[in-house]
Formats: C-alpha cells, sequence, structure tokens
C-alpha cells in the first residue's frame, strides 16, 4: 500500500529524531505587547518545530468573554480585513490600532504530520489611549477659614489616569511633608479631588489640574480661586439696616391706622345708599326742608 506524503515524511525524520516525538511548536517573542493608539503593533507567532510543509494558520480574538475571528481560512475576518496582515507565515500584524483592540489573540497551528498535531499560544494586546482634556471644577470664591472642593476628572485614557494639581503654575504636592507653608490640604491623585480643610488668603491663585497615564498626559484651563476676609462689620451693621427699615414701616402703617387711612367705608359713610321706597310712597325734597318728606297716595 502507497504511503501519504506526511507519513512518508514522518518515517524518513525517525530516525533522525530518535525517539523524540514529533510535534508542532509554537513561541513568541512577546506575549503582552503594548502599544498607543493608532500605532501599528506585531503580534509574534513563531513555529519552532514541525514536519508540515504547510500547517494551516487561524487567529482569534477574545474579548469581554467572546471570540472571534481575524484570519480564518487564508484570509483577514471583518475589519481587520483592511488594516491587519500575516507576518512571516504566522505572526499578525495590526496597523492602526484602537482601544477596542485591546484583547487576547489566539494563534492556533494545525499540522497533520505531527504527531502531536495542534498547538496554540496567546497574546495579550494592550492598547495604550492618551488622556482627554479634563474636566475641571474650582470654587471662584471662598471666605478664609471654610472648607473648599478641586475637581479633576477624565475617563478616556487607558490604562486609567492619576491626577495632579498647580497653583500659579507650581505643583501641589500629594505629601503632607513637603506641603506649602500654613497650607492645610489633601490632594487624590486617583480621583484629582483637591480639597483645603480651611483655606486662607495664601490659597488664592490660579488652578489647573494635569491628567497623566503611560501613553501621554492633558491639561484643563486656569480657573481663579479668590480667598476672601468676611467683614463681620458690615454685616452687623446690614442686619441693623433691615431691622431699623422694619421698625420704619411698622410705625408708618400705626400711624396710617390711626389717622384713618384704612378706615372701613362703610363706617365713614361714603358707601350710604337710598333705602328702597315702598309701594304707595313718593318721596319729595324740598328747598326748605334740605331733606327728603313722603307724601301718602292712596289707590282705590
Amino acid at each position: 500500500m502507497a504511503l501519504r506524503r506526511p507519513e512518508l515524511l514522518r518515517l524518513l525524520l525517525l530516525p533522525l529524531l530518535g525517539c523524540r516525538l514529533l510535534a508542532v511548536e509554537l513561541i513568541s517573542s512577546n506575549t503582552q505587547p503594548v502599544v498607543q493608539e493608532f500605532q501599528s503593533v506585531e503580534l509574534s507567532c513563531i513555529i519552532k518545530s514541525t514536519v508540515t510543509p504547510d500547517p494551516r494558520i487561524e487567529w482569534k480574538k477574545i474579548r469581554d468573554g467572546e471570540t472571534s475571528y481575524v484570519f480564518f481560512d487564508n484570509k483577514m475576518q471583518g475589519d481587520f480585513a483592511t488594516r491587519a496582515e500575516i507576518l512571516s507565515r504566522t505572526s499578525l500584524v495590526i496597523k492602526n490600532t484602537t482601544r477596542m483592540d485591546t484583547a487576547t489573540y489566539r494563534c492556533e497551528v494545525a499540522a497533520p504530520s505531527d504527531t502531536k498535531s495542534i498547538d496554540e499560544i496567546n497574546i495579550q494586546l494592550t492598547v495604550q489611549v492618551k488622556p482627554m482634556t479634563p474636566r475641571c471644577t474650582v470654587p471662584k470664591a471662598v471666605p478664609v477659614g471654610k472648607s473648599a472642593s478641586l475637581h479633576c476628572h477624565e475617563n478616556e485614557g487607558f490604562p486609567k489616569s492619576t491626577y495632579s494639581w498647580y497653583r500659579n503654575s507650581e505643583p501641589l504636592s500629594p505629601d503632607t511633608k513637603v506641603k506649602p507653608h500654613n497650607s492645610s490640604y489633601t490632594l487624590n491623585p486617583a480621583t484629582g479631588t483637591l480639597v483645603f480643610h480651611a483655606v486662607h488668603k495664601g490659597d488664592t491663585g490660579r488652578y489647573f489640574c494635569i491628567a497623566t497615564n503611560d501613553a501621554g498626559f492633558a491639561k484643563c484651563e486656569e480657573q481663579e480661586m479668590e480667598v476672601y476676609d468676611l467683614n463681620i462689620g458690615g454685616i452687623i451693621g446690614g442686619v441693623l439696616v433691615v431691622l431699623a427699615v422694619l421698625v420704619l414701616i411698622t410705625f408708618g402703617i400705626c400711624c396710617a391706622y390711626r389717622r384713618g387711612y384704612f378706615a372701613n367705608g362703610k363706617e365713614s359713610g361714603e358707601s350710604y345708599k337710598t333705602p328702597a321706597k315702598p309701594d304707595g310712597v313718593n318721596y319729595i325734597r324740598t328747598d326748605d326742608e334740605g331733606d327728603f318728606r313722603h307724601k301718602s297716595s292712596f289707590v282705590i
């Protein structure tokens, strides 16, 4: 019975390899590549040993528990068809990477002529994304001795950003040992929150925040925070003025009541109405009487 070519190759190589089993074996020069967004990256997959002259190559992408083909049946799949290619027989090159390319990629090789005919290797790709301009919140004016909170945050960067605050272009250290004299604040680099527990005049200035990760940094616009003294005398004076005005208004209303400016119209006689005349009575006004008198009439 004639032997097939893969079996013939295996028989020819057995004397050279002794008792060692023939098995396809994969290695990689970098199993955890890191690249910045929009750059190209090579996912290394190298066949270290095989006796199969034309093994089958497949690449798969595993992200959020879902598996999809990248290279199958000697063709790129999906959106990789326009921005990926096979290099050196088995390695995968992805061009113009995006944050959605961060995933685990599996290189699978099937070698029918080998005793162990299938091998695979996983490559963990990380695509770093620069931070976007952070959103900064700075109070415009705070009285001396009161607390003040400044916030800085952005959610586009990968890995997650850390935050640093600056006052008048000078960095504010999160380390309590190197804080400026008389300054009482807490800075959290992970959340971007800067809290002054009791501000003083020296905390007045222009503040801005910088978000930083391994891919780069971004800065928000400067914002002014003013710390002002509370004018206790002015506040007391204002309260006294308001009380004086209320007293004057009350006194004026009482005087108006006493002088009858708010008297009821019925009490002043302004709303007097002529009584209705009974049937059979005619009222006549004369110049001598100056008032009304009635005249009876009888109807028979």
